[in-house]
């Protein structure tokens, strides 16, 4: 199926009968898909944000790159696939230790370029070749333990920001949870937005805010670019995070057929190759890595609006944003106590979708095999267990990847021969897709 920019125009363009839902090859007048658009963009500003503000990359530099990659998503799949490419929580953990470690950005943009390779790589193989070797190596118990140490990994973080304002940490907090609960729709999707809104008015109120920046940064500029700079020694905390991105797009991928309706199987590769270039672009210029975001989702099923038009004008929105310094100079001055306030749920949240996997596909943990790995990864994960080969340093998450896909495997081909686990037992959860988006 060759690439279609023509949509059709549904119906007269200005209203949903009940029932009724607009496709992905069809759109609205132009102003009301462009105020789709606007909407979408709205839905993934607060997390997208939150990750270069946790992480000291440039806002306006990631913005700029899930532009283009939300742009390449839709060329790469046909026009298709409807989905928003926003910055990725995976990639928190690895830059901060990088970062930590006083290596710098542009060694972090290192392991960005290399893990968006490498998504890519997979992707490719998956559109020849199918998915199911993924589910082989990567059972929902290995994959849901994965993206659950990423999460919980990053706790002395949250705290650290934390305390560093109780109150308005705490105000920010609470206000994140309350708007989930108090509002429908849209604004209750917005909650991690919201939140932060109400925790800088507050910590404004309390003279933690330090607006000098932004009164000298200019209104229209390009983004600050930078190249990586290559240092293998990085990559064993960011190959886990490709894990994670392909559970996110593969989750995605489900949740849009589910929506539309449409058989989306044939472009789960296209889906992880276009993510892989996204985020290969922006390790390659010092943006963020990317991914698709379950906030768009959240739009669209409350819109009913599935056209890949309103994604180009969310892409193009994004674009214009990126080219104002000022605006990504007001992003940076958001105060350590309100991102203690919002990490406090935002990185429970990411440890909790591994825990959703191992629920919505039903890990069995009275099987020892599956209560020894997901006991032993998330220790090593919390603690952030560390130890150095040769010079190279590894973490708690890169430690707890490797040591959860040996031990799954290893421990069931030792039970196996030894006749203590039945050879049929495991079956059911290896044929299972751990599948999550984020």
């Amino acid at each position: 199926m060759a690439l279609s920019m023509g949509w059709k125009l549904h119906g007269d363009g200005k209203t949903l009968a009940p029932g009724e839902v607009v496709e992905p090859d069809e759109r609205l007048t132009w102003p009301r898909t462009a105020g789709i658009g606007a909407q979408h963009v709205i839905a993934m500003f607060g997390s997208t944000f939150l990750v270069p503000i946790l992480t000291g990359f440039d806002p306006s530099t990631t913005l700029f790159f899930t532009a283009m990659s939300t742009a390449l998503f839709l060329l790469i799949n046909r026009n298709r696939l409807p989905s928003y490419l926003g910055s990725s929580f995976g990639f928190i953990a690895p830059v901060l230790a990088v970062t930590t470690a006083h290596k710098g950005l542009a060694v972090a943009s290192f392991g960005i370029m290399v893990t968006g390779a490498l998504l890519f790589l997979i992707g490719l193989i998956v559109h020849f070749a199918g998915s199911r070797w993924i589910d082989m190596i990567m059972p929902p118990v290995v994959n849901g333990a994965i993206v659950a140490i990423i999460g919980f990994n990053l706790a002395p973080s949250a705290w650290k920001n934390f305390k560093s304002a109780p109150l308005t940490a705490l105000i920010t907090l609470v206000a994140v949870m309350l708007i989930a609960v108090l509002f429908k729709g849209l604004i209750g999707r917005l909650n991690i937005l919201l939140g932060v809104i109400v925790g800088y008015i507050f910590a404004v109120t309390q003279g933690q805010v330090d607006f000098a920046a932004v009164e000298k940064a200019a209104w229209f500029g390009l983004p600050h670019f930078h190249t990586p700079q290559a240092d293998p020694s990085v990559l064993a905390m960011f190959i886990p995070v490709v894990l994670v991105l392909v559970a996110e797009n593969i989750g995605h991928v489900k949740s849009v057929a589910l929506m539309t309706g449409r058989d989306y199987d044939d472009q789960i590769g296209t889906a992880l190759m276009a993510d892989g270039l996204g985020t290969t672009l922006a390790g390659l210029g010092g943006g963020s890595g990317t991914t698709t975001y379950a906030e768009n989702i959240g739009v669209m099923a409350a819109t009913k609006v599935y056209s890949t038009a309103a994604y180009w004008c969310a892409a193009i929105f994004a674009f214009l944003l990126s080219l104002c310094p000022k605006f990504g100079a007001i992003i940076n001055t958001i105060p350590t106590g309100v991102l203690g306030g919002v990490t406090t749920m935002l990185y429970g949240m990411i440890g909790m979708l591994g825990i959703r996997i191992w629920v919505e596909n039903k890990v069995d943990f009275g099987k020892s095999v599956n209560m020894t790995v997901g006991a032993v990864v998330m220790i090593v994960g919390i603690a952030d267990f560390t130890c150095a080969v040769a010079g190279v340093s590894f973490n708690g998450i890169a430690i707890g990847s490797v040591a959860t896909l040996v031990m799954y495997h290893g421990l069931k081909a030792i039970g196996r021969w030894r006749g203590t686990i039945d050879p049929d037992d495991y079956i059911h959860e290896d044929s299972q897709v751990a599948s999550q988006q984020s």
